[in-house]
């Protein structure tokens, strides 16, 4: 046990797998990291805990790779309301302060970046035009606005025009389309460059697809020959930093963004980071590796939700558990475990738990590997009546997407 009573982290011992061919460094805008690698915005995961785990990961491994907050909504930002302003909150350590801003009223989306840009609060802004969930698509916002395609120019225009006097470089991140008769990934990704985006990610589904099937990497390539000025970044199936490297070679993308590949296993920007150097070594943690990370993981969420001085452990512990399933992917843990783990009620408990798995159990090998989180069948998306009508914004739904930005959590 750690002087925090939590679990003590060691150093894994990496393992040997393939070597891979290195990769260039990404750059956004002014900002140039060695790896070319982002850690996907995911609400309810990508924040300051999560980053700060990830990141050091990554830089213990020799990489440096960008790392963006959970989605924050515009309007609240605008209206500085207490959780946005935690959802933008950056450590001192954070070179590059990454932020995701979900919105869908051009005005509101830049006076939100004004926001971060006047007060110093980001030095990158991505702009979440891919989300599949049905409360966003059904007003308007997320994977269903780039249908519109002056709405979604307008949207990119103001955001750039508003970061532009500050330096800071506004970013675009969509899916293939609607559905896959409504595709809007290469039209929106010419919008994008042309409007002063600096960089464009593709996730390879619809919103339809949500996170079913297999991503199709072949529109990524597609994207990258029609998106020339730019980086093209692509998303969907990283697993491994063999899949990172992969897709580079297979596509041609300028780098990666990596989501529900992370989940529960911050070790894998590690895995990343060595990849893209052409080095061979894999974390390869064993169970009391990976406890002694949860822990960590919910001492870092109790200082997010409070402050150093005053950690929320109840909202921490009731957060972690989301986690645990993926923590504990492949290795023999009995349900029972599970269960107690799912309710402690302080940081304290939690370590107890912990310290009854078996430190010693090596991970699990294939049972880790592959698939994490959501993977849903296809949905219908939900859409605002008569949205796939015309591609330009008219009398019902501009009136809609004007009061959506108002109803959309996140902030």
């Amino acid at each position: 046990m750690g002087d925090d009573g939590g679990v003590t982290a060691t150093a894994t011992a990496p393992t040997a797998g393939p070597a891979t061919a290195g990769a260039g460094p990404l750059r956004i805008g002014p900002h140039e990291v060695r790896t070319p690698v982002v850690l996907a915005p995911m609400a309810g995961i990508t924040g300051e805990a999560y980053r700060t785990l990830c990141r050091e990961q990554m830089e213990a491994a020799g990489g440096e790779g960008v790392f963006v907050s959970e989605m924050v909504t515009s309007r609240a930002l605008v209206e500085r309301t207490p959780e946005s302003l935690r959802l933008v909150r950056h450590g001192p350590a954070v070179a590059l302060r990454s932020t995701q801003l979900y919105g869908v009223e051009p005005r509101t989306v830049g006076a939100a970046v004004r926001v971060l840009v006047e007060e110093d609060l980001a030095d990158h802004v991505d702009l979440n035009f891919g989300c599949p969930v049905a409360k966003v698509t059904r007003k308007g916002g997320g994977a269903a606005l780039p249908w519109k395609s002056s709405l979604f120019a307008s949207v990119v225009r103001e955001a750039v025009r508003a970061a532009e006097p500050a330096g800071v470089p506004v970013t675009v991140k969509m899916r293939v389309g609607v559905d896959a008769e409504h595709h809007t990934y290469l039209d929106a990704g010419r919008a994008a460059e042309g409007e002063g985006a600096a960089a464009v990610a593709l996730h390879a589904r619809t919103a339809e697809q949500y996170y079913s099937g297999t991503a199709d990497w072949s529109r990524i390539a597609r994207l990258k020959e029609a998106v020339t000025s730019v980086p093209v970044l692509g998303n969907g199936d990283v697993w491994s930093g063999e899949d990172a490297v992969r897709m580079v070679a297979e596509t041609g993308c300028d780098g990666v963004v990596v989501g529900r590949g992370c989940l529960g296993r911050p070790w894998l920007f590690a895995d990343l980071a060595a990849a893209f150097a052409g080095r061979p070594e894999r974390v390869r943690p064993t169970l009391g590796e990976v406890a002694a990370m949860l822990h960590r993981h919910a001492v870092l969420l109790a200082e997010e939700f409070g402050t150093a001085e005053a950690p929320d452990e109840d909202r921490a512990c009731r957060d972690i558990r989301k986690h645990v399933a993926w923590y504990l992917k492949g290795f023999p843990v009995g349900s029972s475990l599970r269960q107690r783990l799912a309710l402690v009620p302080t940081l304290d408990a939690l370590a107890e738990v912990l310290s009854e798995l078996d430190a010693d159990a090596p991970w699990p090998g294939d049972d880790a590997e592959g698939p994490r989180g959501r993977t849903a069948a296809t949905k219908r998306v939900a859409l605002p009546e008569g949205w796939l009508d015309s591609r330009e914004l008219t009398g019902s739904a501009a009136r809609m997407v004007t009061d959506a930005e108002a109803s959309v959590s996140g902030g």
